[in-house]
């Protein structure tokens, strides 16, 4: 039972450890190739970001436990709006900008509407995906035209006379030291968590809803408290609104186009009437107020913590 706990926590370490070297060292390179850092922000930052839950989504495929896939989406997009968001709003008031409310939240919430109307056969296949991943597409040329004239400040900059041959080495063994992390990660964090769900007799929906949901999840919830922290919560909704949004057509997309996914019928009648709720209830919050506060916090810790008592 350690070995698989262990196994479990070094999974999730490399995971995060990996998204986060990957999105450096690709950065910093492109930065080198003179993008833009709008483009790098939209591409390299954002699907770097959504790694960790691509390779264990694809991993999950492959080794034919579905619903740790869809059960890792659809329970990430619970936590990051219920468990991430309640926090930061607990933390530090969050601004409710035009464009937050307008566009993310209306991607989001169709977005996951259009999954749900396509699993409704219990399963996701490759035309479904492609569908999806085409829609992805199609936001970010939308985002990009919307966003090109604002200034995007990136975490990772390039100084020209400090830019040696060894700096450039660095980063792309960050880029190639990010890919294995993420590989071996995606492996052990899958293995880890069939045999605790094997041991406990816990249903693989179950584990993927929680344990995996939270453990990716968790970049997010300390990225938003150390920015709520700071003050700086201007981005967190919009933040976690992206990450939903990339969630479903990003990382269901491209992991139906490469294997197509069984659904449970349980995740389809259960866990997603939750997640277009606890997406839906974002709207009248955002609406009657021009913040996110203590009250809004308290009401999705709520509906959070009501639906993993519900589940378990």
């Amino acid at each position: 039972m350690l070995l698989e706990v262990f196994l479990l926590i070094i999974g999730l370490v490399l995971l995060i450890f990996g998204g986060d070297f990957l999105v450096k060292g690709a950065s910093r390179i492109a930065l080198r190739f003179n993008v833009s850092p709008m483009v790098i922000g939209l591409t390299i930052v954002a699907f770097g970001t959504s790694a960790p839950e691509l390779l264990v989504s694809l991993n999950a495929a492959f080794k034919e436990v579905p619903d740790f896939a869809m059960g890792n989406v659809v329970g990430s997009n619970i936590s990051n709006l219920g468990l991430v968001l309640g926090v930061t709003c607990l933390l530090g008031y969050i601004p409710i900008h035009k464009g937050t409310a307008a566009r993310d939240w209306l991607v989001a919430m169709v977005s996951s509407i259009l999954l749900f109307i396509f699993v409704q056969d219990q399963a996701l296949e490759f035309w479904e995906g492609l569908i999806l991943f085409i829609c992805l597409i199609i936001y970010l040329i939308v985002l990009f035209i919307k966003t090109r004239k604002d200034k995007v400040k990136l975490d990772y900059t390039i100084e020209p006379d400090k830019d040696s041959k060894f700096e450039r080495m660095k980063d792309v063994f960050l880029l190639a030291l990010g890919g294995v992390f993420l590989y071996f990660g995606s492996n052990w964090f899958i293995d880890g968590a069939a045999d605790i769900a094997t041991d406990f007799g816990v249903s693989q929906r179950i584990i993927g809803l929680t344990i995996l949901a939270i453990g990716t999840s968790l970049p997010e919830l300390f990225t938003s408290i150390i920015a709520a922290r700071k003050g700086e919560t201007d981005l967190a909704l919009g933040n976690l609104l992206g990450s939903n949004i990339f969630n479903v057509l990003s990382i269901l997309g491209i992991t139906s186009i490469i294997h197509p996914l069984e659904v449970n019928e349980m995740i389809i009648s259960s866990d997603m009437i939750w997640m277009l709720g606890i997406t839906l209830c974002i709207l009248p919050l955002m609406l009657l107020r021009k913040r996110l506060g203590t009250p809004s916090g308290i009401i999705l810790l709520a509906i959070y913590v009501t639906y993993i008592v519900v589940i378990l």
